[in-house]
This record gives C-alpha cells, structure tokens and sequence, in this order.
C-alpha cells in the first residue's frame, strides 16, 4: 500500500525505549518517526505534524488511556493505536483510539497498520468513524466469548452505532457517482478494494 502523504509522521510511544526504538526503525520505511518514552513527553512532543500515535497503554506516570484523554480534549486530528500488552476489554469501546494491537507485534502487522492509518486521515468524519468501530468490532470478537459479547451493553451500543452509520453512509453511495466511488471506498477492512462495477 502506498500513501498519499508527502511527509507522514508517526510518534511512538513505550516507557520500554529498546521497543519504541524498534518500531520507529521498523515505521521509518513508511514515515517519519518519532519517539517519546513516556506520556508527558509524548504529549509535549505532539503537535499538528502527527499523523499517527502508537501508543503503549501501561506505562510509568501518564497512562495510555489517560495520554488518550488527553489528546481528545486537545481535539488533535491524529489516529491513534494502542500497542499494548494488556487484553483488550470492553471499555475500549468508548475510547478514542482507531485500532488496537496486542503485544507481541511483529513488523509486517505494525508497517500494514501504520499505513492502513496514514491513508485513513484522508478521510472524512463519517468514514473515519466507521473505521474505529468496524476495528473496535473485530477486536472485541477475536478477544471474547459469543456469551460475552452477547452479555456487554458496551459492544451492544457499538454495534448500534455502527449499523446506523453503515445505513447512512449506504444512503449516501448512491448519489455517488463512479469517481466519487472508487475514491471514497479504495480501502475497504481486510485490504480489500472495491470499484464502481461491483456496485
């Protein structure tokens, strides 16, 4: 996959430095990277240059969840993916993050996510929150039982949400026309591309 960003900029962050220096030689094929080693310096070295933020979730001081916080109230526009040890629960569902990878991550899975997420910022509001559920989605399906699904109120709202955005963005597909269509739907999850003749 190739990205349409002239100088795309990923920050790493991990309290573990051997690790963060991995990803970033692995993430400098695809961008540029940066490094913090834990939250506070990650929030001082984030500003409007930063595409996408790996982020460790059990660090030392700041947490994940709360650099995530964080950044939310600054209203950044930078996709976040947690990179973390620690099971993905339910309340990720109400997190604002766009993916999130279970440590050990090896570099083809690390590479393909940053990208997935570089070309993800060319996208409008509806599509990019799409995007989080569907991922959010598929995580909590690989991670819990059907009775647990079944039994969560959180992954019951997300699908919800997700279903009735699907509905709208279906609505609006059809007064696409065949560019609009191949431009707005050349990513689909899973790698997979559609063009207009599939319609």
């Amino acid at each position: 996959m190739t990205t349409t960003l002239s100088d795309p900029t990923v920050l790493i962050v991990d309290d573990e430095e051997s690790l963060a220096d991995l990803y970033a030689y692995w993430v400098d094929s695809v961008a540029e990277a940066r490094v913090a080693y834990n939250g506070d310096d990650a929030l001082t070295r984030l500003d409007g240059t930063v595409d996408v933020l790996l982020l460790d979730r059990r660090m030392p001081g700041m947490s994940g969840d709360e650099v995530v916080e964080a950044v939310s109230d600054r209203d950044h526009d930078v996709r976040v993916v947690m990179v973390t040890a620690i099971d993905p629960g339910f309340d990720i569902v109400e997190m604002e993050i766009d993916d999130y990878l279970v440590k050990p991550v090896a570099r083809p899975q690390l590479v393909d996510t940053v990208e997935r997420m570089l070309v993800r910022t060319s996208y409008n509001d509806q599509l990019q929150r799409k995007f989080q559920l569907v991922e959010k989605k598929v995580t909590l399906e690989a991670a819990k039982s059907p009775h647990e699904l079944d039994e969560s109120d959180e992954y019951t709202r997300l699908v919800t949400e997700l279903d009735a955005l699907e509905r709208e963005l279906d609505s609006a597909v059809e007064s696409f026309d065949d560019t609009d269509f191949t431009v707005a739907f050349r990513e689909l999850p899973g790698g997979g591309t559609v063009d207009s003749t599939e319609r």
